[in-house]
C-alpha cells in the first residue's frame, strides 16, 4: 500500500490511528568489552563507591571494578576513564563496520521556542532503530542541531532556515552536558549497538512574530524522557505566515505537515495556480490529502494563513542515502 493511501486511510478513516502510545523504556543495559581480573573490597565504602559507579554510568561491575581500580579509588576519574575506554571501543568498531549499507533509522523533530529542527539518522536494521540507544542518538543530534541553530542571529523581519550535510552535523558540538563533537556520540553508540550508523543530515527553521511553524512526524513516536523529541520514518515542517495568534494553528499546521508527507510537493506554488491532479508538485495546486475535491490552497486561503515554504524528510531516501552507504 503506498504512504498516501496509508495516509489517507489512517487520518480520514480513523482520525489520531497513526499515534503510537509512549515508548515503554528500559534501563540502560551494562557494556561488556574490556576487562579485568578479580578486585577484593576490603570495606563498606568501597562497594557503596561501586555501586554509585555502575549506577551514574550503567557500566558492568567488572569494567567499574577495573576503573576504580586503576584511578585509585577516584570516582570522577573512574567515570572518565570508563568512557575514555568506551570511546576508543566505539571508534574502532565503528572504523571496522564502515561502508556497510544504513538503509533503516529515524527522523526525530524537536521543537523550542521559536526554533524547529529535523534530523535524520541511519542505521543498519529497523530492529536497532527501535533500540533505546540509537533513540538517544538521535535525540543529541537533534539537541544538538537545536542549539546551533539557537545560537545564530535571528532575522527580525522574517523566517531563517538551514541545512546541514553529515559532514556539518559530525562537527557539532554533542551539547551542554556532553565533551566532544557529534562524532563522538556517534562512535559511542556503534560500539554500544555493533553496527553501523551514519548521521545524514538536518534542516533547522526559526521564525520571528508573525509567523508560524507546522509540524509533523508519520507514525510517530513521543517519549518525555527524550526531552519531548518525537520520532519516525517521515517527517515535514510547514513554515506560515499569519497575522495573528489564532487557536487552531496547531492542528491546522499539523494538517499541512501531513499533505506534504503524503504529497511530496517540489514546491510551494501560488494561489492562483491551476488546480493539479495528484502528479502535480506544486503544494497549493495539489489536491488537499484530506479533501481531494478541493486543492490544498483552497483549503488554506480561509484559514487566514499563508504558507511560504517547507521541509519534507522521508527516512533513507535519494542520493545521498547511496553516497553514504
Amino acid at each position: 500500500m503506498s504512504l498516501l493511501r496509508s495516509l489517507r486511510l489512517c487520518l480520514v478513516a480513523r482520525p489520531g490511528s497513526c499515534q503510537v502510545g509512549p515508548l515503554l523504556l528500559q534501563s540502560p543495559q551494562p557494556w561488556h568489552t574490556f576487562h579485568a581480573g578479580p578486585w577484593l573490597f576490603s570495606s563498606a565504602s568501597s562497594k557503596e563507591l561501586l555501586m554509585k559507579l555502575r549506577r551514574r554510568t550503567g557500566y558492568s561491575f567488572v569494567n567499574c571494578k577495573k576503573a576504580l581500580e586503576t584511578c585509585g579509588g577516584d570516582l570522577k576519574q573512574a567515570e572518565s576513564w570508563l568512557h575514555k575506554q568506551a570511546q576508543k571501543e566505539g571508534w574502532s568498531k565503528a572504523a571496522r563496520l564502515h561502508g556497510r549499507k544504513t538503509k533503516e533509522g529515524l527522523i526525530g523533530l524537536l521543537q523550542e521556542g521559536n526554533a524547529t529542527v529535523l534530523v535524520e539518522v541511519n542505521c543498519e536494521t529497523d530492529f536497532v532503530s527501535r533500540n533505546l540507544k540509537f533513540q538517544q542518538l538521535v535525540q543529541q543530534v537533534a539537541l544538538g542541531t537545536l542549539l546551533h541553530c539557537q545560537s545564530l542571529k535571528d532575522q527580525p523581519s522574517t523566517y531563517s532556515k538551514g541545512f546541514l550535510n553529515s559532514s556539518e552535523l559530525s562537527e557539532l558540538p554533542a551539547g551542554r552536558e556532553r565533551e566532544g563533537c557529534l562524532k563522538d556520540q556517534l562512535a559511542l553508540a556503534i560500539g554500544k549497538l555493533g553496527e553501523n550508523m551514519t548521521l545524514k543530515r538536518a534542516a533547522w527553521v526559526k521564525v520571528p512574530a508573525g509567523f508560524y511553524v507546522g509540524s509533523y512526524v508519520h507514525g510517530a513516536m513521543h517519549s518525555p524522557s527524550l526531552h519531548n523529541l518525537v520520532l519516525g520514518k517521515y517527517g515535514a515542517l510547514v513554515i506560515c505566515e499569519t497575522s495573528e495568534q489564532k487557536a487552531n494553528l496547531e492542528d491546522l499546521g499539523r494538517r499541512l505537515g501531513q499533505h506534504v508527507v503524503g504529497m511530496a510537493p517540489l514546491s510551494v506554488g501560488s494561489l492562483d495556480d491551476e488546480p493539479g491532479g495528484e502528479a502535480e508538485t506544486k503544494m497549493l495546486s495539489q489536491p488537499y490529502l484530506l479533501d481531494p475535491s478541493i486543492t490544498l490552497g483552497q483549503y488554506v486561503q480561509p484559514q487566514g494563513v499563508s504558507v511560504v515554504d517547507f521541509v519534507r524528510f522521508e527516512c533513507g531516501e535519494g542520493k545521498e542515502a547511496a553516497e553514504a552507504e
